[in-house]
């Protein structure tokens, strides 16, 4: 008989540990119910836990910055010629001119056959504009069809990053990037520092995630404290009308992108669960954009195409925000009891076009946008703003989760074109069945003619 003794068996993980590790997603899911009874039963204890919501947004959005300069550098440096960066961004900003379009379009039917706006009645004179609807008009009336481009340029390189434009922060990540590729060669080490600084902000944000459960609690207890059944309740079918659309948008528009990429499209959302869950909590997809890019990584898109596409699909493909765009304008004009030609449709479709772009990052952005594109159409009322004031925080949560899963796509499209992704492997990796295995190439120097300098 041998004398030696049995290892002792490894110690598992705590319950409370896994609930914020593997089972993060869960413990989301858990903190938005508790958040949203809480706001329900007691409306003063849930308005006063809106801190805890926009306190974590605030952390998120103090690291996406960083994290987005140092993909895009890295995303460029590893892309070989400079000819290779400018048609996968081509191929990108096509996939997203063509589905944000789209989104508006479905908006606009939408409302245009099911009518929600219908029999409201609205009179323009009896509604005024009050309360937090002032801050959002006093930022439209400084918003302009062509403001995307003005605001792109930042005071200074530092202000890209103590601001929330993703473009601003964009253009400097653009511009050091080609700057470094013509450096050459000697320019290799500082790339190769700040693919470990986005490491580590990448760490940043996973640690911060960690308190996502006390985010979502605090921003869902707050919008139904602050809200409640009754501002449901007078407005539902028009909540109820989006959120259906928004799903049925997800399944089917999205649905048929997946079918033509090579996967399934409730395999992709139940691969990206833990992102939605976050995102249904806070109303806010920012908070998962290093999660998806390394889940899109896993499942086979090249680095350097999710190092490009996502950031810049954080600024131009914001199909969440079109959606609601078309949907909410239209309902206004019907409440309003004004028919809106077809020809004014389109019109009203182009600026929107327009408008939407570099959404993400603004507070309340859709509703933004819509407060600063409805004077354009000369037949819409602003001060219908008001009619949706109070259901906008419950419709955004639907204008992420849409937006989100425009992000989780174009990658995978853009690497489809490329011939550099593969449908059967990352539906093995998104069924467990594969383990992912990603080799992080060294950064590429510059090509020839810049090193020769």
């Amino acid at each position: 008989m041998s004398d030696s003794t049995p290892a002792a068996p490894a110690k598992r993980p705590s319950l409370l540990r896994k609930a914020f590790t593997t089972h993060l997603y869960v413990t989301v899911l858990v903190s938005i119910v508790l958040g949203a009874v809480v706001g329900l039963i007691w409306p003063n204890v849930g308005t006063a836990l809106q801190p805890l919501g926009d306190g974590w947004i605030s952390l998120i959005r103090m690291l996406i910055g960083p994290v987005v300069f140092c993909a895009i550098v890295t995303g460029i440096a590893s892309a070989g010629q400079l000819a290779g960066v400018g048609r996968i961004g081509l191929k990108a900003l096509v996939y997203f001119e063509v589905v944000t379009t789209i989104a508006l379009i479905v908006g606009l039917v939408v409302v245009d056959v099911i009518k929600p706006g219908a029999g409201v009645n609205a009179d323009p004179d009896d509604l005024a504009i009050t309360g937090s609807a002032e801050k959002y008009i006093s930022t439209a009336e400084n918003t302009h069809w062509y403001s995307f481009l003005i605001n792109i340029i930042p005071d200074t390189v530092v202000s890209a990053f103590t601001g929330h434009s993703i473009l601003q922060v964009l253009l400097v990540a653009l511009l050091f990037a080609i700057s470094l590729r013509a450096v050459g060669t000697p320019a290799a080490p500082v790339v190769k520092g700040i693919n470990i600084v986005g490491d580590i902000f990448f760490d940043m944000v996973r640690l911060v995630l960690y308190l996502a459960p006390i985010g979502a609690f605090g921003a869902m207890a707050y919008a139904t404290g602050a809200y409640g059944w009754s501002t449901l309740q007078s407005l539902a079918s028009l909540v109820v009308t989006f959120w259906v659309t928004g799903i049925l948008f997800c399944l089917t528009v999205f649905g048929i992108i997946c079918r033509m990429a090579g996967i399934r499209v409730l395999r992709l959302y139940g691969y990206f669960k833990p992102e939605i869950l976050v995102t249904l909590g806070t109303s806010n997809y920012e908070a998962v954009m290093p999660q998806l890019m390394e889940k899109l990584i896993k499942i086979g898109c090249p680095p350097r195409i999710v190092n490009l596409v996502v950031p810049a699909g954080y600024a131009f493909n914001s199909d969440g925000v079109c959606l609601y765009l078309g949907f909410s304008s239209l309902f206004l004009a019907q409440a309003f009891g004004i028919d809106m030609s077809l020809t004014q449709q389109l019109a009203l479709l182009a600026v929107f076009l327009i408008t939407s772009k570099g959404a993400a990052g603004v507070a309340g952005a859709g509703f933004v946008i819509l407060a600063a594109t409805l004077p354009t159409t000369g037949v819409i009322p602003v001060a219908g703003i008001m009619l949706i004031l109070g259901v906008d925080r419950f419709m955004s949560t639907m204008r992420g989760l849409v937006s989100l899963s425009g992000q989780m796509l174009g990658s995978i499209v853009v690497s489809r074109w490329e011939k550099q992704f593969d449908p059967t492997y990352a539906t093995e990796v998104m069924k467990g069945h594969t383990t992912p295995t990603v080799i992080d190439a060294e950064p590429t120097v510059a090509p020839k003619e810049f090193a020769a300098k």
